[in-house]
């Protein structure tokens, strides 16, 4: 007996049947494989503004009652926040914190550092140097927390009496003693607005500059 072959008509058919396969098998590891990417952007993203909080909260839970400079100069103001200071786009901010670290005194510094922030080309940057003071014409050094920003604002609360309950926040400050709560909101492209507000423990009349 002779063994049917196939014939050329069932060759096609099945070469068909397998090129829709492969098609098919390509398009949903291009899917997995997108999604993947996309996973990992996210994460990266979200990573990023996680540490930009932390930087946030480090920074202002340790703020201290210490005259700030801005471009050097002196002043008796201990913490100053609002629109457009240090070249930001919206709203800016400028502080100085303790807690510093410097392992027994090693480093040629204090455990305090000057820092600030601003909204500046669309980045949300931290501006921050070596020394609390320091002199005119001073370039600090800038570290970018988070990219595709569209805005930054910062508000405070300086005092509320115990009759009321009501908060009330300023959309600047400017003082000898630091505010009892600062405000900040991030308009961000990839998780829209976010607002934190941070207590801050190291205030009242007895904290003014030294």
């Amino acid at each position: 007996m002779f063994a049917r072959a196939f014939t050329l008509l069932e060759i096609l058919i099945a070469m068909a049947i397998f090129s829709m396969i492969g098609l098919a098998s390509h398009g949903v590891l291009m899917t997995v494989l997108d999604s993947d990417e996309i996973s990992t952007e996210r994460s990266a993203e979200l990573q990023a503004l996680q540490r930009a909080m932390l930087f946030l909260e480090r920074d202002l839970m340790q703020a201290a009652a210490r005259p700030v400079r801005i471009n050097g100069e002196a002043s008796d103001q201990v913490l100053q926040g609002g629109a457009n200071l240090l070249e930001s786009s919206a709203d800016g901010l400028a502080l100085v914190r303790s807690g510093w670290h410097n392992p027994q005194l090693m480093l040629p510094r204090s455990t305090l550092q000057a820092v600030g922030y601003r909204l500046y080309d669309g980045k949300l940057q931290r501006l921050y140097g070596n020394y609390p003071d320091n002199i005119i014409g001073f370039e600090p050094k800038v570290k970018t927390l988070l990219s595709d920003i569209e805005d930054f604002q910062v508000q405070f609360v300086v005092s509320r009496t115990q009759q009321s309950r009501q908060i009330e926040w300023n959309d600047s400050y400017q003082g000898t003693v630091l505010p009892r709560a600062i405000a900040v909101e991030i308009q961000s492209q990839h998780f829209g607005l976010i607002r934190r507000e941070f207590l801050l423990t190291n205030t009242g009349s007895d904290n003014a500059a030294e």
